[in-house]
């Protein structure tokens, strides 16, 4: 891990923050010596695919293949 020290890391901020994001190494910020921060890269969570996010949701009850008699009532066609 490097360090730098505060006042550098103020005058460099976008430039080591790229440089950590290119290079995935962790810079630590000093204060007089002290840790006060550690700047590391994101860890970036990939998307799982959307196939099956479903699954194990729902229950089917009955026969889910037979009419429902929904349009018995109508009188269409007659």
């Amino acid at each position: 891990m490097r360090e730098i020290a505060i006042s550098k890391f103020k005058a460099e901020c976008l430039g080591i923050m790229e440089d950590v994001r290119r290079t995935g190494v962790p810079v630590r910020v000093t204060r007089f010596g002290k840790p006060v921060a550690d700047v590391t890269p994101a860890v970036v969570e990939s998307k799982g695919s959307w196939l099956g996010c479903m699954a194990d949701s729902m229950e089917v009850v009955g026969d889910i293949s037979r009419p429902i008699g929904a349009f018995k009532k109508w009188k269409a066609g007659s």
